[in-house]
């Protein structure tokens, strides 16, 4: 892709599955503080926002904190078993480190929980650089994270190409100037993500691999 120097990937939904993890995270602490289990698309629909706020939805502002820390205890574990590169990852990855393109990782997550993931998927050596929500002032669909990894790499927007998988990301893409691709494996339906008109929507993230042979 001509002019791109810098790439940066959004985690969950985009490079890992990890939403066996999530759901069993999410129901476990609601079973724990006795609210009502949520069904796999419910939960699945509310990822994207970091912890916090998919919590917060579901239960009392009261029982947050607990929440959030019943939750993250078992989350810990819960990754290690529930998450998984989704194909064509590791290929792809390869690819684009052998090309000389800077690679890094924008995730909503918190830093702790997507360390968690890139070191038990082994995704440590082919990433510059990876920033967190909760290193932020604000989460995306706010363009900061974006932002600060452009000035990390000392690139242009016009220099840099984003990857995520939701809404959010269309929008963080857009609001920070950057040709934005979004992959259609997480929790946004196809008819969100057009209404967003990213640069380009792909089915899966092994596609990538056609577009930069």
């Amino acid at each position: 892709m001509r002019g791109i120097k810098l790439i940066i990937f959004d985690l969950d939904g985009t490079l890992v599955d990890a939403y066996t993890a999530i759901m069993r995270s999410f129901n476990y602490t609601m079973r724990r503080l006795g609210y009502p289990l949520q069904s796999a698309l419910v939960i699945r629909q509310a990822v994207g926002w970091g912890d916090e706020n998919l919590l917060k939805p579901f239960i009392k502002i009261k029982d947050l904190k607990r929440a959030l820390s019943v939750y993250r205890n078992h989350h810990k574990t819960a990754l290690l078993k529930g998450a998984r590169l989704f194909p064509g990852v590791v290929k792809l990855l390869i690819g684009l480190k052998n090309k000389g393109y800077y690679l890094a990782i924008a995730s909503n997550r918190p830093t702790r929980f997507s360390g968690i993931l890139v070191r038990h998927l082994s995704l440590t050596g082919y990433f510059g650089h990876v920033l967190c929500a909760d290193k932020l002032r604000h989460i995306k669909p706010h363009p900061e994270i974006l932002e600060k990894i452009m000035r990390r790499f000392k690139v242009e927007p016009r220099e840099t190409l984003y990857i995520g998988d939701m809404t959010i990301d269309a929008q963080a893409g857009k609001r920070a100037g950057v040709k934005t691709i979004i992959v259609s494996t997480g929790s946004s339906t196809k008819l969100q993500i057009r209404k967003e008109k990213p640069y380009r929507i792909l089915k899966r993230i092994g596609e990538l691999v056609s577009l930069f042979a």
